[in-house]
């Protein structure tokens, strides 16, 4: 697949973030369905909540059995957020309002093809005339059991990763935009015209013609694209600097070279700088007090590791090649 852009659509994008992409993706996450590379401690300590979910609220084996990879997935179950500041319960109620004509199109097409037959409670469900609210129920039982309590780390890394990619658009343009999010992105440069190049089953061009695209960053998601209507035109992709996300590293773990060179705390908060971010938001993330991140930070500055930059009105901290050797050695 190829979106063409103009130069037109860098002002014309837009960031958000989405608390409902979440809440499904972590479902996803737990089934099976999506790798769980840096994030296995959090997989272990949500598992029993996960799997009392599974027992008590059919919906959610129903939710699952939609999602598939590789073929289409009912856009109404998680549509891309509209790029305004939508809580968790605002994106809910452009759920729960999916006309039930849509909601049926939408789940024929998803369950056509060549796939396994879902169970039968999950027939009946999808066949309910209150399939949309019992697929809403189980999103939002996913999002306050799995997601809600660590909702402040996982924003925090998720508004410091659209700092990020927005200031690399605006000063280096769709190139180095596109560069890091994907390995099935591809940037192809044409002038006034280029493309981003999707690796998928798609063979269509879709033109944004100065809509602009949408950037969505996840934690526990993969790539999905929207280039269907009524939505706008968007691109959820891995956050960076998720290995550290959810706390200081399980207490369980074998200690690494860097860990024992320079302190555990002292390394998460090294690691964590994969992309750019400020003591709040390390504070946020790694749930460290305020005075021991400024600590390790001035620790780390002093040794060469980190350096610090002004943007705006706020300093963030960011790694240096040297720091960026340790972290990667």
């Amino acid at each position: 697949m190829r979106i063409e852009v103009t130069p037109a659509d860098v002002a014309a994008s837009r960031y958000a973030i989405s608390p409902l992409g979440e809440a499904v993706s972590a479902l996803r996450l737990h089934a099976g369905q999506r790798a769980t590379v840096g994030l296995a401690p959090w997989v272990a300590r949500t598992r029993p909540a996960y799997e009392r979910l599974r027992r008590e609220l059919p919906a959610v084996g129903a939710l699952l059995a939609l999602l598939r990879r590789g073929g289409y997935n009912a856009d109404f179950i998680q549509p891309p957020p509209d790029g305004t500041a939508r809580d968790f319960a605002g994106e809910l109620a452009v759920v729960r309002a999916t006309p039930l004509a849509q909601a049926r199109d939408e789940l024929a097409r998803n369950l056509a093809g060549p796939r396994p037959t879902p169970p039968a409670y999950a027939r009946r469900i999808y066949q309910s005339p209150t399939v949309v609210d019992q697929l809403a129920d189980a999103i939002e039982a996913a999002w306050t059991t799995l997601v809600q309590p660590d909702w402040p780390r996982l924003r925090a890394v998720l508004e410091r990763d659209l700092l990020h990619r927005a200031g690399r658009l605006l000063a280096y343009g769709w190139g180095a935009a596109i560069a890091d999010l994907d390995q099935r992105l591809r940037w192809l440069p044409g002038g006034d015209v280029g493309a981003i190049e999707v690796t998928n089953n798609d063979p269509q061009t879709h033109a944004l013609a100065g809509r602009g695209l949408l950037f969505v960053p996840t934690v526990f998601g993969a790539l999905i694209t929207y280039v269907e209507r009524p939505w706008p035109f968007a691109i959820v992709y891995p956050a960076s600097g998720v290995a550290e996300l959810l706390g200081p590293p399980d207490p369980g773990r074998t200690d690494d070279a860097l860990d024992r060179l320079v302190g555990r705390a002292r390394a998460a908060v090294l690691r964590s700088l994969a992309v750019p971010a400020t003591t709040s938001q390390l504070v946020a993330q790694l749930g460290l007090s305020l005075g021991g991140v400024g600590d390790h930070l001035s620790v780390l500055r002093d040794a060469g590791l980190v350096t610090r930059v002004r943007a705006g009105r706020s300093v963030r901290y960011r790694r240096t090649p040297l720091g960026d050797a340790l972290t990667e050695s």
